[in-house]
């Protein structure tokens, strides 16, 4: 069922021009599924030609006609959602139904985007003069270039082409090359209900090579980013040095404070299963768990429960509630970090190792008395790796939440409205979610502080960054 994954050049899926291709493999069992069209610079122009094009066209049609467009784009992704989960979960390991759950999510983001789409307002300003109108306008930014990674293959992907589309930009979307072809049937959804060609550009490659070649590029006027906050302080730089606007969603280390008037079954239970939810591999997943001292060790015990309870498997196997790792990278990582905390004192409560030695599996892995030292304190870890320590005060968690440069996403629990509002306002960091996890929604925001990056992906805050704001004022003869 799986594909070979082509490019998307001005409305044609087409080799590249070198004939070059990667091999795409399932991290269940480590073996080739497919390939995916490796592109050079003579693609990249390519596209950049036809998204130039595809701007001029698409700026063009209403912002109506439109929103018709991606409502039909969505209901096409809804149909085909159970063979796009299949692909995902061959190419990226979690659950199917984690997989199915993420393309239908996606639909949704089309549909509230579309929306989005028909109220790009304006305003008009009370002139000084009789006779003068002054007329404030939101315009297309102009052609897009998207680079996405390989944990959300459709979710990171739908969120940077439907405010495009929505604003009147066209896109060209590098995606990535480990999971290429359920964003790729993303994509198809929308060629196939008659978005115009050019306004839509899908390539892969080495990741380095196209975003260098892209972002200076003249035809090129925003670009968006999700990613490691290394590479994406290194994009920054770039567009900042060709005033490029830039959307920037990076790194995290989310700090999960519990408080001792908390419903700990409740904590623990939402706590774990977010933790382990694509095994870790989460940029907002909970990772230093804070719990006040007179409940931790009740939290701990009952963290450490439903971690054991966690079903390990294929992805595509009946059960599955964690599939494995994305690639042989993070189980190294995962590791490297347990041997490091290991070393510096930890205690592993449960798991610790990996499952066996085909495909990328690793056994939910819970940390405590963890010391400051350790890499795991200081690093995003990215995979099922919980890190549990205890607190004193709440001026004592408010310093360790904010200690790290990363402020994506935060958790609290605490029964007190009181205390819920003092946590809110003392935590640096873009999302906060309390008594719930209530974040990622299409019509709610999505960005970070700090070094997790700027400008947001989600809610009407979203499609701003592809729009510029002109000012006319105009005087009757």
């Amino acid at each position: 069922m799986y594909p070979n994954v082509s490019l998307l050049i001005d409305g044609d899926w087409t080799a590249a021009t070198a004939g070059r291709t990667l091999t795409v493999l399932n991290p269940a069992t480590g073996e080739p599924v497919g390939t995916v069209a490796h592109a050079d610079r003579a693609d990249l122009d390519r596209a950049l030609a036809a998204a130039e094009k595809g701007f001029h066209t698409w700026r063009k049609v209403s912002a109506y006609d439109r929103s018709k467009l991606m409502r039909k784009a969505a209901n096409l992704l809804r149909d085909r959602a159970d063979d796009i989960a299949r692909i995902m979960t061959m190419e990226q390991g979690k659950p199917l139904a984690e997989a199915k759950g993420e393309t239908l999510a996606g639909a949704d983001v089309i549909d509230w985007f579309a929306e989005e789409a028909r109220r790009t307002y304006g305003r008009v300003i009370p002139a000084r003069a009789e006779g003068i109108y002054q007329l404030v306008i939101k315009e297309p930014v102009g052609p897009v270039a998207a680079f996405t990674p390989w944990n959300f293959p459709i979710n990171q992907v739908v969120r940077k082409l439907c405010c495009a589309l929505a604003a009147g930009c066209s896109i060209i979307v590098k995606a990535p090359e480990e999971t290429p072809a359920s964003p790729a049937e993303l994509i198809r959804c929308f060629v196939d209900v008659g978005v115009p060609a050019g306004v839509v550009n899908l390539v892969y490659g080495v990741p380095a090579e196209i975003s260098e070649y892209l972002i200076p590029h003249p035809v090129i006027r925003k670009i968006s980013f999700t990613g490691s906050t290394a590479v994406g302080k290194h994009l920054a730089a770039l567009a900042g040095a060709h005033m490029k606007r830039a959307t920037m969603e990076l790194g995290g280390h989310a700090p999960a404070i519990v408080f001792e008037d908390a419903d700990v079954e409740v904590a623990s239970k939402l706590l774990c299963a977010n933790k382990f939810r694509n095994a870790g591999q989460v940029c907002i997943s909970p990772t230093r768990f804070l719990v006040q001292e007179k409940v931790y060790e009740h939290f701990v015990d009952r963290f450490v429960g439903y971690a054991k309870a966690v079903k390990v498997g294929d992805g595509l196997a009946q059960g599955t509630t964690m599939g494995p790792l994305a690639n042989t990278r993070r189980v190294a990582a995962m590791e490297g970090f347990i041997a490091d905390a290991v070393q510096h004192g930890a205690n592993v409560r449960t798991g610790g190792n990996r499952i066996g030695n085909k495909g990328n599996f690793f056994e939910p892995t819970v940390l405590t008395n963890v010391p400051r030292e350790a890499r795991v304190m200081n690093e995003e870890p990215f995979g099922p790796l919980a890190v549990i320590a205890p607190f004193a005060s709440f001026d004592d968690v408010v310093a360790e939440a904010n200690r790290l440069p990363y402020g994506l996403a935060s958790y609290a629990y605490t029964r007190s409205a009181k205390t819920a509002n003092a946590i809110a306002a003392a935590v640096e960091a873009g999302m906060m979610s309390i008594n719930h996890h209530g974040l990622a929604l299409p019509e709610v925001p999505f960005g970070g502080v700090k070094d997790s990056g700027y400008g947001s992906e989600g809610g009407l805050e979203a499609i701003e960054s592809y729009l510029v704001t002109k000012f006319v004022s105009q005087a009757g003869l």
